[in-house]
């Protein structure tokens, strides 16, 4: 049996008996990796990008070292690094230092607007390169490599870019995943949607508003009561701070009176309200809060309440803007106080 201190399997395969015994079948790499088994076995084939065990008459082993560089070509495959140069530097990583001579392969500045419709191991469709090296990344829960591209998608396009056309269609291609695969993937989606958190906390900029009774107030950003997805609307608070506008952000499932009474305090120039879920999404309360009013007498004021999120699908109000982009929702936003200037 493998692992047996003189065991043939590992005196063929050069491999040290607790290797055998740490040793990953090709399928079970795979999964950890987030490739498929046919990608393994092409790298094997055309970059020796191999397993170290190799037992006769039975299904390959992959030893941690062989692990250890895949993890790396994996690393540098989905930052944009040909998988030719990947395997090289992988290699020459595992063996300690690079070749001399040889300039250490760095990741590329990603191309403007490619895109790419292969398979991989969540349903992306027709989508930018980078959300193909994020979700690989996030399948194999390599939370560097997703903070890393994370990063670099928000300082390559912007915010709003990288919201649209990275950060939600990767989102999203990972909840399909998980709805039809019988709870699989919880664990990729827990762990994408903290790193996209933080990556939109890390970029959002607070603003002081403007001071005096006549100044407009903030935008105060809430989530309807009991709900609790907040990732579309952190990104609207990030973009409403790089645009330079002053925010109150008071995300998951505020409650009602809570709403209230913080809209009376701050008099906002808009309320955003989101709702993820139909069940979630109250007009009752949305009017409640459009009717506040403040200010001196003859020159009262009342905020604009923006209804955002898919729960408002069939229940907007004509007094109330429904943006379905986010690049839409800051147009709107962003009016309000050219409107006041």
């Amino acid at each position: 049996m493998d692992g047996i201190p003189g065991d043939s399997t590992a005196a063929r395969s050069g491999a040290a008996p607790q290797d055998v015994a740490t040793s990953l079948t090709t399928g079970a790499l795979a999964r950890r990796l987030g490739v498929s088994p046919t990608t393994l076995r092409s790298w094997d084939h055309r970059y020796g990008i191999g397993p170290a065990i190799r037992p006769d008459g039975r299904h390959r082993r992959w030893a941690p070292h062989d692990v250890a560089v895949l993890e790396t070509m994996c690393r540098l495959t989905s930052t944009g690094v040909p998988p030719a140069e990947a395997a090289r530097a992988a290699r020459e990583t595992a063996a300690g230092a690079p070749v001399e001579g040889r300039a250490p392969v760095t990741a590329p500045e990603p191309a403007p607007g490619p895109r790419s419709r292969a398979a991989g191991p969540l349903p992306l469709g027709d989508v930018r390169l980078e959300c193909r090296g994020l979700a690989r990344a996030a399948v194999r829960l390599d939370a560097p490599a997703v903070e890393q591209l994370l990063a670099t998608a928000v300082g390559t396009h912007g915010l709003v870019v990288a919201w649209q056309e990275v950060m939600l269609p990767t989102l999203h291609a990972v909840g399909r995943k998980w709805a039809s695969s019988g709870d699989r993937y919880v664990e990729v989606e827990h762990l994408l949607s903290w790193h996209v958190s933080t990556t939109l906390r890390r970029y959002a900029r607070p603003v002081a508003g403007s001071v005096g009774a006549s100044a407009p107030g903030p935008v105060v950003l809430a989530c309807m009561p009991d709900e609790q997805h907040t990732l579309a609307l952190e990104a609207l608070h990030a973009g409403l701070g790089e645009r330079g506008l002053p925010t109150r952000m008071f995300g998951s499932a505020v409650p009602a009176e809570a709403l209230i009474a913080a809209v009376d305090r701050l008099g906002p120039a808009a309320v955003v309200l989101w709702a993820q879920a139909r069940s979630t999404a109250s007009l009752p309360l949305a009017r409640r809060v459009a009717r506040a009013r403040w200010g001196v007498k003859g020159a009262r004021r009342s905020p604009l309440v923006v209804l955002c999120g898919p729960g408002w699908l069939g229940r907007s109000d004509p007094g109330m803007p429904w943006p379905t982009s986010l690049k839409d929702a800051l147009d709107i936003l962003e009016s309000v106080y050219s409107e006041d200037r």
